[in-house]
């Protein structure tokens, strides 16, 4: 279970992964030792996955995002398909998704030529998948990985 303190760690984190841990331990009023702990603990329980840098993706030419949806044949070799997927560089997200069979994929790219060529020549072209459907997103509103971590969260769990 976590507690208090300890979700104000990840909140602290989910915002600035790179903030110093002297600055983290103020802000929750421990020791940068009981809060390094505290870290390590959660990345043992496998609470904390990681930590990522976030580039912006117009620095790169990778502006277009787009999101693939891929319906697959044969629903026994769906997690094929779905690893298949996972394999390409452009692709940032796979959801297997319910109602239809098969996958929803997040893809960045620099413009619809590129996307086109990935579409046809590499998901198209996998074993099983029937057909595709694309839709652009002319612009994007709110993008993140965080999960939302409020108090009332903690009260919630301990009823």
């Amino acid at each position: 279970m976590i507690d208090e303190i300890s979700y104000k760690i990840l909140r602290i984190l989910q915002k600035k992964a790179r903030i110093p841990n002297v600055e983290v331990a103020r802000q929750v009023g421990l020791a940068p030792s009981a809060v390094l702990e505290r870290i390590r603990k959660m990345e043992k329980q496998g609470i904390i996955d990681g930590y990522e840098v976030r580039l912006n993706p117009a620095r790169f030419d990778r502006s277009l995002v787009a999101f693939v949806h891929v319906f697959t044949t044969k629903t026994e070799l769906q997690l094929d398909v779905g690893a298949i997927l996972a394999a390409i560089p452009e692709v940032q997200e796979v959801h297997y998704i319910s109602g239809e069979d098969g996958y929803l994929v997040k893809m960045r790219v620099a413009n619809t030529d590129e996307l086109g060529r990935l579409v046809r020549d590499r998901i198209s072209s996998i074993p099983n998948v029937g057909t595709t459907r694309t839709s652009i997103a002319l612009t994007t509103v709110k993008e993140t990985a965080r999960i939302p971590l409020v108090d009332e969260d903690i009260s919630e769990r301990r009823r």
